[in-house]
């Protein structure tokens, strides 16, 4: 296994080193950390969403998932997802329930919901890019959008490359969206619950040798801010003000990332066919999300 590096400065310090902690999947993706530091995690082929428990253990939380991606914990214990069939939806606690939260923006369906991050309003924010054989997009572009607590849709933004993973600052006064068509991170000023404002490029990831057009994945952040961002290279750290700090190897490619387990300092990582854990000094920063249910059943 290769070493994990120090680039430049000592932001995100070592207290470990990877370690596969479950493997045997088609496509790992989408980790998300509950109150209790237990982290769900999807493998999308094969339409099931796992629970590692803060034990090791692991244990199937839903099957038939919808090749759900991205997701999070919700303040009152529903984990959110985003389906790539082509909807937003909500899973009661033990996994039995669904509730669709949104299906379709101005009456046509999305393309393929990827990832998503809840505000403390309750109100999500999504990416809809669509990864699969060439076809006509239901909404005729890559969009981000914002579902209201009340469960309204707003597209916020159109036509970036690849829209892929997306999260807000620990102030959420930022919202930052990495494309897998582009280098460049974005950001965007949270003006108020699901308005922004004028982009801005965060900053362009670190590229494998002799390319300059590959993008990111997904992305998760400390309680400082700290951006961890998965790429071709592995994780990469970046600080709040876009200075990249680390390079966190893994024995294969990343594809998402999150902090869970007790204390909250583990760096859960879904690379292909494996999840991979990292010790850090870093504590991962917990959003305090809404309590909205949505509308829609199973």
């Amino acid at each position: 296994m290769r070493r994990v590096p120090l680039l430049l400065l000592a932001a995100a310090a070592l207290a470990g080193e990877p370690v596969r902690l479950h493997t045997g999947f088609r496509f790992t993706e989408g980790p998300a950390a509950d109150a209790d530091g237990n982290v769900y995690f999807n493998d999308i082929p094969a339409e099931t969403t796992w629970r590692s428990g803060v034990d090791g253990t692991l244990t199937p939380f839903r099957e038939g998932s919808r090749r759900a991606n991205g997701m999070m914990f919700r303040a009152d214990g529903w984990l959110v997802a985003c389906e790539g069939a082509g909807q937003v939806a909500a899973y009661s606690p033990d996994g039995k329930e669904r509730r669709v939260l949104a299906d379709r923006y101005e009456g046509k369906p999305f393309n393929a919901p990827n990832d998503l991050v809840i505000d403390r309003e309750g109100g999500i924010w999504f990416t809809d890019p669509y990864f699969g054989p060439e076809k006509e997009l239901p909404q005729g572009t890559y969009g981000v959008y914002y579902v209201a607590p009340g469960g309204e849709v707003a597209r916020a933004v159109e036509g970036l490359p690849k829209p892929n993973g997306i999260l807000l600052s620990p102030d959420e006064k930022t919202l930052y969206v990495v494309c897998s068509g582009s280098p460049d991170v974005r950001a965007f000023p949270v003006t108020e619950p699901g308005k922004i404002g004028a982009e801005r490029v965060f900053c362009r990831l670190k590229q494998p040798e002799g390319r300059t057009d590959t993008g990111g994945d997904g992305l998760t952040c400390d309680t400082e801010g700290n951006l961890y961002i998965t790429s071709r290279l592995g994780v990469q750290v970046w600080t709040p003000k876009g200075a990249l700090v680390r390079l966190l190897e893994f024995p294969e490619t990343p594809a998402n990332a999150t902090f869970g387990g007790r204390d909250g300092k583990t760096l859960y990582v879904t690379a292909r066919t494996s999840v991979y854990t990292l010790r850090l000094d870093a504590k991962g920063h917990r959003f305090p999300a809404g309590k909205s249910t949505g509308a829609g059943e199973d």
